[in-house]
């Protein structure tokens, strides 16, 4: 059976909003004969947040459409963002997109950095908390259910992924935790918090959020002008951004240096910390340490590891399973692993290419070129590669030059200098008899990051010229 004839078999659109109605409007059930307070209610709709977001990070594999860029913005692993093609991982299901992995961390991400350690803190102070009975359970698991049943017969088998961008899908778990806000203040009072009254009062207004939501999204057309309460004028999704090979045979083909890669993603491992997750792993594995708590550095330790291999394994699927091949009057850069086209640019006489001066490629002698991009798009490279000059001569490229600069003594000098002098600030306070090693501890981690930016650039200025 094709997908489009699986899709017309399966359970009509009502059904499933009934299903939605019936899942939010159990709670109300919990109110007038289990005796649920609002403590009740906001374990339950948190869960049903958290499974929210899980599930959007599971759409956000799927999505079809392309997401614009947000300037000054950058998502976990942002160099998957370039990354065509996909996986399928089964023959019914469409296939993941790596380019919108970023995005699927970013949420998730941010849910356990802000929304689950505030939750757990909360839980934590209040005096008595809710009692998971069997009933609330229940309440829990049909919440859960719908939004599963969801997923499967209207976003997978009918097929609502090809209409939607990752951005897109992010809008509604962010909606769905917003409604928590007031839940969580009718809550602090306690008990039944005001009453039977707030308590159907919000087990309605949420149902028919839930509902509308459910409405807009497989519908399309807003009610009552409502929408525009929760729609923005931003563009949020774009075509599809995959890349036709053209129609001449591979006349010739290159693979990159593996090693050289590798190397070369040891600077990207920066960009795994100037995040919230990372800055915290960090934080907490700098404090452990200082406070000598095994479990807590163990667990720090962890997620620094975590971080550093994320990032290597995202670098090196960048750029380490790429081959550039000849085709006619095209260079093509083909990624084996996803068989699939990265970039595709018309290369003649008036093509410009510059030599990129990586510190990979100075430390392994590989060289890398780089390619202006068209139609206003970023620069691409070629490589890197093992002999740059072969791979001008195999690839056929109008390259005259591929020289690097030369080694700079004077510049290395200067870099390792200065270099000595910033290190030599929080090692100081080490040695100050004014100040505990707690003390000094504390500050090297707070000031750590403004020192780190300068260093880096030392460090980069010294290997560029080594």
């Amino acid at each position: 059976m094709k997908r489009g004839e699986r899709a017309a078999s399966l359970t009509p659109k009502p059904v499933g909003a009934i299903i939605l109605l019936g899942a939010n409007l159990l709670p109300l059930v919990g109110v007038l004969l289990w005796e649920w307070s609002l403590w009740s209610l906001l374990v339950i709709y948190w869960a049903e947040a958290f499974s929210a977001v899980v599930l959007a990070a599971l759409k956000i594999l799927f999505a079809e459409r392309g997401s614009p860029s947000v300037a000054g913005q950058m998502e976990p692993l942002h160099e998957l963002r370039e990354k065509r093609g996909g996986w399928a991982i089964r023959d019914s299901w469409p296939p993941v997109y790596p380019r919108n992995i970023p995005f699927a961390l970013s949420l998730v991400g941010g849910w356990f950095v802000t929304v689950f350690p505030l939750s757990i803190a909360y839980w934590l102070s209040v005096d008595a908390p809710p009692v998971l009975t069997l009933n609330l359970l229940f309440g829990l698991g049909t919440l859960v259910v719908a939004q599963g049943v969801d997923f499967v017969t209207e976003y997978i088998h009918r097929e609502r992924y090809t209409d939607v961008s990752a951005r897109e899908i992010m809008r509604t778990p962010a909606q769905l935790t917003a409604l928590l806000l007031p839940l969580a203040l009718f809550a602090t009072g306690g008990g039944r918090a005001g009453g039977l009254l707030i308590l159907v009062g919000v087990v309605l207004g949420k149902s028919a959020a839930s509902l509308y939501r459910f409405y807009v999204e497989h519908f399309g057309t807003p009610v009552l002008g409502i929408g525009g309460w929760f729609e923005t004028d931003e563009n949020l999704s774009e075509p599809p951004p995959e890349i036709d090979l053209p129609d001449d045979g591979v006349q010739a083909r290159v693979s990159v240096s593996a090693k050289s890669v590798l190397l070369g993603s040891l600077w990207a491992i920066a960009y795994g910390f100037a995040n919230r997750l990372g800055l915290g792993s960090l934080v907490v594995t700098g404090f452990a340490i200082i406070a000598r708590d095994p479990v807590w550095i163990a667990i720090g330790l962890f997620g620094v590891v975590l971080i550093v291999g994320t990032r290597v394994l995202s670098y090196f699927f960048r750029y380490g399973t790429i081959e550039y091949q000849r085709r006619g009057n095209h260079i093509v850069a083909y990624d084996r692993l996803l068989a699939a086209p990265q970039w595709c640019l018309t290369v003649d006489s008036s093509t410009t290419f510059s030599v990129k001066n990586a510190i990979a490629d100075r430390l392994l002698d590989t060289g890398t070129l780089t390619i202006p991009g068209e139609d206003e798009q970023e620069n691409v490279q070629i490589g890197p590669v093992a002999d740059i000059d072969r791979v001008v001569e195999t690839l056929g490229l109008p390259v005259e030059e591929t020289a690097r600069p030369d080694r700079d003594p004077v510049v290395i000098g200067a870099a390792s200098v200065l270099m000595l002098c910033f290190a030599a600030v929080p090692v100081g306070l080490f040695f100050s008899s004014q100040i505990s090693d707690a003390m000094a501890g504390a500050i090297t981690i707070v000031f750590a990051p403004f020192l780190l930016l300068p260093v880096g650039v030392l460090l980069w200025a010294a290997l560029s010229r080594i």
